[in-house]
């Protein structure tokens, strides 16, 4: 045979190979890659798969209950049945869902109302819940049993919910209506599931996950009853909420230009209606007014009159260039919702018995055009082990993490502190630190960025680490102020009562021994003290309703003494100093300041103030500095350089904060004067015969002449 037969044979035979392999593909549907992908979704271990349930359920719950306006009440229930297969019970008092929507909730997968939202949430994606029930399916074979009531109906709704994993399609069977099984509540979701999985105790169990859950939801009562197959307790927990205060509402943003990516980008100019370049800016991205937009096309070198879906490949990469070159202010906050220093110190009062809590709540940031927000607290002493490393506990969006510490951003930015200058034991110098502490960080953002499917770590970002190692700064200061003022009272008390037991004694003895009266002791006692010394009290006067601080500054010296006393109270809104008799000023935000211009030898001064818009229990911590000559124990030197600092960055946020309201009076204004010109158009319009083309105003931003405007 010639040779050329022989490569006609080959190449058919190939194509023919070809084509088989092509008929063997098929399409899988996102059911059945999470089926056979399952540890994606957090159920890679038989410990790990109920945590991962619970976890989901309970994350809804609060969702909805705060969406809803609803302070949660939620119950877990777990059951030990046979062949390390676990009973979950979860029910919350929330809005339910309504009955045409159930089967889409647990039943599909990618099917959520938070994914295109900017704004934070604890999930987004669609895939929680439905996870659940695809692993209860695939474990033991059976369906999630579902009640819903929603407040309008008299009944609720009673289904049992599989998966169509081929389809992607929930499977429901039973349903029918009756009676809410809960008299405390009239609505509520009521979850049963039964599923492959273990329970264990210890740090990385569903105790520890809820517990740590109440921390950073203080205003949700949760519950936990665990028992085994002999319907005796396991184990069980109860956090009640300690404020009935609901986290601030968040609003929805439209995506910052410096977050935007080339592909996102050309999908936005594919499927806008705007005509122009100009209002798509405006109308598409936050923190674009029409004289930012000018700057971003001027920069691109693309016409403003450019119709978005004629931009070519290159000029989008030319306009994702200019968002990062062209000057724009960050994007808006009221899209997170931190918890707040009061709400942090009452979170970890309720799981922590601690001596001293120091919290910080930093000014929202922007990182790569996605706001965040960083809260950390530290509470030190009490029930806290002494010997061992520091318990962390890492958070994003008020999601407890419990797993990957090591390899979490967070945890990296822990460590990076030098914890020796502030009290803890850090051997090498490095690492996490040792010593009766633990520290809560927590992490709101609209975008955060884990380093796996399973959300279990925060990857690197270097704008969040450096917020984190600064809130770390600020409460490790705090933890130093701590034991220096705790070491310098134990000191001056254990000095002042030796002398004061000692002295009268030997003052008595000698008088009896030389029949002569007691002499005066005060300026004997002054002179072997030779300090000024201070102390803090806070309590609630049930009368006035205010959250009360007493400072009492002793002269213990020989000569006279002037002092600025400054202590901090949580301002905020809903708190105002209510109460001060002696008036004195502020310093900065937070911070207060009393000057006392004599303080005479072996007397005594106190200022009271009082905080309103407080509850009993809210304000159990404060700390108290000084301005002036010598030590006063108890209280800290003022950091002149560190309170400029302050007050430089709040003149900076007040100054934006009056561009922004005279911004927005002007486009107001000209609003005003666009609707002026527009009723005079209407009233001279010609009757509608005669209306020709060139008389019809334009659509759009141009009806109300916004183009060319600056904001």
């Amino acid at each position: 045979m010639p040779l050329g037969y022989w490569e006609d044979l080959i190449g058919v035979i190939r194509v023919g190979e070809a084509e088989e392999i092509s008929s063997k593909q098929k399409q899988v549907s996102i059911s059945e890659f999470f089926e056979k992908n399952k540890h994606f979704l957090g159920f890679d271990t038989l410990q790990r798969s109920i945590i991962t349930a619970v976890k989901e359920s309970v994350d809804n719950s609060l969702d909805a209950c705060e969406e809803a306006r609803i302070l949660p009440d939620i119950s877990v229930k777990i059951h030990r049945t046979k062949n390390d297969e676990l009973k979950l019970i979860a029910q919350d008092n929330g809005p339910g869902i309504p009955r045409d929507a159930i089967e889409n909730v647990f039943g599909k997968f990618l099917l959520g109302s938070r994914f295109h939202a900017i704004r934070q949430t604890r999930g987004q994606q669609g895939i929680g819940i439905t996870g659940v029930v695809m692993y209860s399916q695939l474990t033991t074979g059976s369906k999630t049993h579902v009640v819903s009531k929603i407040k309008s109906d008299s009944t609720a709704v009673f289904v049992d919910l599989g998966i169509d994993t081929k389809k992607n399609k929930a499977i429901k069977s039973g349903e029918k209506r009756d009676t809410w099984p809960d008299e405390r509540t009239e609505q509520g979701l009521r979850i049963e599931t039964l599923m492959k999985a273990k329970y264990q105790r210890g740090k990385k169990s569903v105790y520890q996950y809820l517990r740590m859950t109440s921390i950073v939801n203080p205003h949700a009562s949760i519950s936990l009853v665990v028992t085994g197959e002999d319907g005796g307790v396991i184990e069980e927990g109860q956090w009640n909420r300690t404020t009935d205060k609901l986290p601030r509402e968040v609003k929805e943003i439209r995506p910052h230009p410096r977050g935007v990516h080339l592909g996102t980008l050309q999908r936005l100019l594919r499927d806008t209606k705007e005509r122009r370049m100009t209002s798509f800016l405006q109308r598409n991205f936050s923190m674009v007014p029409p004289s930012a937009s000018k700057r971003i096309l001027e920069a691109a070198k693309i016409e403003e009159t450019r119709t978005p879906k004629r931009i070519k490949p290159e000029e989008s990469r030319a306009l994702v260039s200019a968002f990062q070159t062209v000057s724009l202010r960050d994007p808006p906050t009221d899209c997170l919702s931190p918890i707040e220093d009061l709400l942090i110190k009452k979170g970890l009062s309720k799981a922590i018995d601690s001596r001293f809590a120091s919290t910080v709540t930093r000014k929202p940031k922007a990182s790569q055009g996605n706001p965040f927000q960083i809260e950390v607290g530290l509470v030190f002493g009490g029930d806290l082990q002494s010997e061992g490393p520091i318990e962390i506990l890492r958070f994003a969006n008020r999601v407890p993490l419990m797993y990957q510490q090591g390899g979490c951003l967070l945890t990296k930015a822990l460590e990076s502190v030098d914890w020796k200058r502030y009290g803890l034991e850090q051997p090498g110098g490095s690492g996490i630190p040792k010593g009766p502490v633990a520290i809560l960080i927590h992490l709101a953002s609209t975008n955060v960025q884990f380093t796996s499917e399973a959300k279990e770590a925060v990857s690197y970002d270097e704008d969040v680490f450096d917020e984190i190692r600064k809130a770390m700064l600020e409460v490790g200061r705090g933890l130093k102020n701590h034991l220096k003022k705790s070491s310098q009272r134990k000191k001056a008390k254990e000095k002042f009562e030796l002398v004061n037991i000692i002295l009268p004694e030997i003052s008595r003895k000698s008088s009896e021994l030389l029949s002569r009266e007691e002499p005066d002791l005060a300026p004997v006692i002054t002179q072997i003290m030779n300090a000024v010394f201070l102390e803090e009290e806070l309590s609630w006067d049930k009368e006035k309703k205010l959250a009360m601080c007493s400072i009492t500054l002793h002269n213990y010296t020989a000569r006279a003494r002037a002092y600025t006393i400054l202590s901090k109270w949580p301002e905020g809104d809903g708190t105002a100093m209510s109460y001060n008799p002696t008036g004195g000023r502020k310093e900065t935000r937070g911070l207060w300041a009393w000057r006392l211009d004599t303080l005479n030898p072996g007397t005594s001064t106190l200022l009271e103030f009082g905080i309103s818009g407080l509850s009993n229990g809210e304000w159990n911590e404060t700390d108290i500095f000084f301005r002036g000559n010598g030590e006063i124990i108890g209280a800290t030197k003022m950091d002149e350089k560190l309170l400029e600092e302050q007050r430089k960055t709040e003149a900076l946020e007040a100054a934006m904060e009056e561009v922004r309201k005279r911004e927005d009076d002007a486009v107001i204004r000209k609003l005003a004067v666009r609707a002026e010109e527009i009723a005079s158009v209407l009233v001279t319009y010609p009757p509608k015969e005669t209306r020709t083309e060139e008389t019809l105003p334009k659509t759009g931003a141009e009806w109300f002449g916004l183009e060319g405007d600056d904001q």
